[in-house]
């Protein structure tokens, strides 16, 4: 049976199983978007904005188990769609991107709304590919779902000509693929997994360190077990939050730049540290040079052979899925006679239970005006904990990490490695057609909403309820605050002079708007909020323009070189 290319590609989609495309229609794609009206399998989400397009779809896969799918256009509809593909590429998101591309015949000619997708999406991509012949559309769908879920996942780019879409081909989906130059390791080596747990019972003052990759592998129960067996310290990154829960006694809280006290300490002085599917990247580790110690012994797991040693030299390299590695290391730890010292560990737990009654993350409760940070306190409360929370990129984002309890994974949506302003409300919209049944919050503030403000018709549209925590400071918070610590309080061009009433925004686009300013109001507003299972509600919380994130530790210091709140 011969099919067009454009049937093909529908074909393929339906199937891999895919429920949602979000996209957004152009010239280049119309025949796809013609058979995509043809068939009720696979529903498209129209967004207002490419890269909305492509948060959207990662928010989708984040916090389900599948691959987000994205659709746009030739030229314009591609170079928007890029800060959503190298968003999802920094933050190791499965995603494939299907963009349409002008003729065959007009590549190189400069035709109207032609790009070279290859050329600019190959830095922030997994792979890509140009589809030349209709012939290979089904095979090059199969191995993009593969590259883009397999190994250190990430965001695969396949870029089609209108005149493939148009030409026909039998169709016939592979059921498995297999690629000479593409054989990632996933099971760890056995030697050095024993190394390693003999390591951890060794140790005197341990520490767990782990990252994205353990929610990205669904390892979460494996390292749970791991660490409650071991009764070691834990810590979680930004993009690893809810990977070992949030409420256990053992968890120290966040890590690097904005995290605790104690678990920068810990981190710093410990004598062993297992980390677990993260990069010891800039903004959790600080200086290179500081962060070393000759009597520390690192193991670290991680699928990416090229994230190990790459920053910082560790002793036990083991490349591998993290859930499986782990699974291994309960085995041996279950079946060993050997116990970590009971004593050591627990003159560790009282060093770290001293860091802890610094109690760094403190803020004025009795303050007047409304602090963030008791904003999203009650937003935990309220919700128990059990709600899908999306944010921006700023200090919202960090005190959503610092005060929302994440104690189950894929709960915590948002851009970490490349700090994407704009994330947040078109990732909630992916979040909550993957869990249509959930409370979904996208925690953000007054600069950073403005960026994709206009998926608030997507969500009218489509019936989305995202609960909105707009933290309005009337400042680039981050920004400021970076000017009032290191830039002699020269706030250039971090104050928002001219913002809309977002009351009346979010009505205009059919949403109810409340806009909050006193303390005494923030728990009727959030109970109200959450009282409104059918409507989107957007929260213009008005804060403390004065606030500031803490701890700190400024860019290029050690970890121990925090600045308190106390110490202004």
């Amino acid at each position: 049976m011969e099919l067009t290319g454009a049937e093909i590609l529908i074909r393929c989609l339906q199937e891999e199983g895919v429920d949602y495309v979000f996209g957004y229609p152009g010239g280049a794609v119309l025949n796809i978007y013609d058979e995509l009206f043809k068939q009720t399998r696979v529903k498209h989400v129209l967004v207002r904005h490419e890269q909305g397009a492509v948060h959207a779809a990662d928010g989708y896969s984040r916090s389900s188990h599948k691959v987000g799918v994205a659709l746009v256009t030739s030229g314009p509809g591609v170079t928007n769609a890029v800060t959503g593909i190298a968003t999802a590429h920094m933050d190791s998101v499965p995603l494939v991107v299907i963009t349409g591309q002008v003729p065959t015949a007009a590549i190189g000619q400069d035709a109207f709304q032609e790009c070279d997708t290859v050329g600019i999406t190959r830095p922030c991509v997994k792979h890509n590919f140009l589809v030349k012949n209709v012939a290979d559309v089904a095979v090059t769908i199969k191995k993009a779902f593969y590259l883009a879920a397999t190994g250190r996942p990430g965001p695969v780019v396949v870029d089609i000509p209108k005149d493939v879409t148009q030409a026909k081909a039998e169709f016939s989906y592979p059921k498995t693929i297999s690629m000479r130059s593409y054989n990632p390791v996933t099971k760890g080596h056995a030697g050095q997994i024993k190394k390693a747990v003999q390591l951890l019972l060794e140790a005197k003052r341990p520490m767990v360190y782990t990252g994205g990759g353990v929610i990205l592998n669904d390892a979460s129960e494996a390292l749970t077990r791991l660490v409650r067996l071991l009764g070691f310290p834990c810590t979680n990154t930004l993009m690893g939050l809810g990977a070992f829960p949030g409420t256990d006694p053992q968890f120290t809280g966040m890590p690097g730049m904005h995290g605790t006290y104690e678990s920068n300490m810990a981190m710093q002085n410990c004598d062993v540290l297992f980390a677990v599917g993260t990069r010891f990247d800039d903004r959790v580790i600080g200086d290179p040079a500081h962060f070393y110690r000759a009597d520390r012994k690192i193991i670290h797991i991680d699928i990416d052979p090229s994230s190990i040693s790459k920053r910082v030299k560790v002793d036990v390299p083991i490349v591998g899925y993290v859930g499986d590695v782990l699974n291994e290391m309960v085995k041996l730890v279950e079946s060993s006679p050997a116990r970590p010292d009971g004593a050591a560990l627990k003159a560790w737990w009282a060093e770290i239970k001293d860091w802890q009654r610094k109690d760094c993350l403190r803020y004025d409760r009795a303050s007047k005006l409304i602090k963030p940070q008791f904003v999203l306190e009650k937003l935990y409360e309220l919700t128990r904990g059990d709600a899908f929370v999306t944010s921006d990129v700023g200090q919202h984002q960090m005190w959503a990490a610092q005060y929302y309890k994440f104690d189950k994974p894929r709960r915590w949506i948002n851009s970490g490695g490349l700090g994407t302003m704009g994330f947040g409300l078109p990732a909630a919209m992916g979040v909550q057609l993957a869990n249509p049944d959930a409370t979904v919050a996208c925690v953000t503030g007054e600069a950073s909403i403005q960026m994709c403000i206009q998926e608030l018709s997507t969500c009218k549209q489509y019936h989305l309820p995202i609960k909105i925590v707009n933290l309005n400071n009337r400042y680039m918070g981050m920004v400021r605050q970076w000017q009032e610590f290191f830039y002699g309080n020269r706030y250039a061009e971090s104050y928002m002079d001219a913002l809309p009433d977002f009351v009346k925004l979010a009505e205009a686009y059919g949403h109810v708007g409340m806009k909050i300013e006193q303390p005494r109001d923030v728990e009727g507003a959030l109970r109200e909020a959450l009282a409104q299972k059918e409507r989107l509600v957007f929260l213009d919380f008005i804060t403390d323009q004065t606030e500031n994130v803490f701890p700190m530790v400024p860019g290029g210091k050690g970890l121990t070189e925090m600045i308190l709140a106390e110490e202004l």
